[in-house]
């Protein structure tokens, strides 16, 4: 059940990409100065960029303006010093990363009540610190840091409900017309896309709060 009145927000995210760390970083930021409802809605890009964002992936592997590409690495840096945080993109242990597991881990997290904690501890842990977020070891620090027991918690990943709600998570994305990481919608249907679209959410989110003001107070 939502909170009646109050504008509603679903954060489509994926731990494996370093937009995101940025964009969950200033997501809650944001959430910290405006009243509103948060909903998580863990993913895995990867199989958003294969059914409908393959020139992502290509682009990545094969970029035909290289110095676009150049000055993409740059542009990242550039954010991150503005936000206050440390991207080391590539990570050194490699990328791209399989999230499966640790974005299942997000979903139980959810259910528990451990969800930004844990998010923000695996993104530090792969752009920061250079992790494999896919390694059972490295999983279960992140579990410890949040007071989850891993072997509980990977055992709970295997659960199918939990791997179909990534999959319906993800399906639910693309069938919005979603194509990466970090996407919002607010009340449903007004999508944003990215990280430097963290103003234009504020003001979305803003003008609904005036709306819903009004509303209440009319005659």
């Amino acid at each position: 059940m939502g909170n009646e009145g109050m504008t509603r927000v679903e954060c489509f995210f994926d731990c494996t990409s370093p937009w995101t760390y940025m964009g969950v970083h200033s997501f809650l930021r944001l959430s910290e100065r405006l009243e509103f409802e948060i909903i998580w809605r863990p993913i895995i890009v990867g199989g958003v960029f294969n059914a409908v964002n393959r020139q992502a992936v290509e682009q990545r592997e094969r970029p035909d303006v290289p110095r676009k590409n150049d000055y993409g690495r740059k542009d990242m840096q550039d954010w991150a010093r503005y936000l206050g945080l440390t991207v080391n993109a590539p990570p050194k242990c490699g990328h791209p990363v399989n999230g499966i597991k640790v974005m299942r881990a997000c979903l139980v997290m959810q259910d528990r009540g451990k969800l930004p904690a844990f998010a923000i501890a695996a993104f530090e842990a792969l752009w920061i610190d250079g992790r494999d977020l896919a390694l059972d070891d490295v999983l279960g620090d992140l579990c410890r840091g949040v007071g989850e027991e891993p072997d509980d918690v990977l055992a709970a990943i295997t659960r199918p409900e939990i791997k179909q709600r990534l999959r319906d998570n993800t399906d639910d994305l693309i069938a919005r017309n979603g194509f990466g990481s970090p996407t919002w919608f607010v009340n449903g249907t007004d999508m944003y896309f990215g990280n430097d679209r963290i103003p234009l959410l504020e003001a979305a989110i803003l003008r609904d709060g005036a709306s819903g003001m009004e509303a209440a107070i009319a005659p």
